[in-house]
């Protein structure tokens, strides 16, 4: 059976088929997913959907790219902001839901620059604390930002535990958060042409410390690229990571379980 460790159920692209992709999956044989907030009204929302439906856990945090919702009294021409506790307050309270798993999908992005990269720093730096103190690992997005990335989780307590989700970065920052203990999401970018990297990196990974997602709707793997994205198709990604590392596809599907499973604290068949 399959886990896909980062999904977006709550996005509009599955507003008219939701139930239908959901059962496309079980049918697949993807037996657990997360589906991930990135602010707190999307948090809510794939809650909501964990609530519902068996198998399917929620990510609670807000993203690099809603930092800026965030604040209070923002002025970013001066500089001259805050943090809101009231936003603080709400994510710990959706966090204390037993459907809740992770804190996420949270982190920087600075190739689209939606907020301020001290912004985004400031907010990423106060999740971290978050999920320490309430002992729950981070779904991390990182793109353009491993400098800034690797000095927020070194200077956060040992105990931080997470995963960088659709990794795309170097095989330095791979070993680094290995290093640091963190787990590998490989997405549908390892079934590209032009994204030959993610191969060597899948095989300098240590086992232990590989997961598998789908990040749908966004980048569908081959032979579905181009297309709207949904849990289902995680099984392409396993395909091409049995490939990668010469196994059969049955034992990635159950070794990316079991890890997915650990990170999470995951019973299976509990809900």
């Amino acid at each position: 059976m399959y886990f896909d460790s980062h999904a977006h159920l709550d996005s509009s692209r599955f507003q008219g088929d939701r139930k239908q992709v959901i059962a496309r999956a079980t049918r697949a044989g993807v037996a657990h997913m997360i589906t991930c907030g990135s602010d707190l009204e999307t948090s809510i929302a794939n809650l909501e959907l964990a609530r519902e439906y068996e198998g399917i856990y929620a990510a609670a945090g807000i993203h690099g790219h809603c930092a800026a919702t965030a604040l209070v009294d923002a002025d970013a021409a001066q500089g001259a902001w805050r943090l809101d506790d009231t936003t603080w307050a709400e994510v710990a309270a959706l966090a204390d839901d037993p459907h809740v798993v992770a804190i996420g999908e949270i982190g920087l992005d600075y190739h689209y620059d939606f907020s301020p990269h001290d912004v985004q720093c400031a907010v990423l730096e106060r999740q971290l604390d978050l999920a320490c103190a309430l002992d729950l690992p981070v779904i991390l997005h990182n793109r353009e930002s491993d400098a800034d990335m690797r000095h927020l989780v070194d200077a956060a307590s040992p105990s931080l535990r997470g995963v960088l989700h659709c990794f795309l970065a170097d095989l330095e920052m791979a070993e680094w958060a290995w290093a640091r203990g963190l787990y590998t999401g490989i997405a549908g970018p390892i079934t590209f042409k032009n994204v030959r990297h993610l191969d060597e990196i899948v095989r300098r990974a240590p086992r232990e410390r590989l997961l598998i997602e789908t990040d749908c709707p966004y980048l569908a793997p081959h032979p579905k690229r181009g297309r709207r994205n949904e849990p289902a198709y995680v099984v392409h990604i396993a395909e091409k990571v049995a490939a990668v590392l010469a196994m059969d596809v049955a034992d990635v599907a159950r070794l990316t379980h079991e890890n997915a499973c650990r990170l999470f604290r995951i019973v299976p068949n509990a809900h």
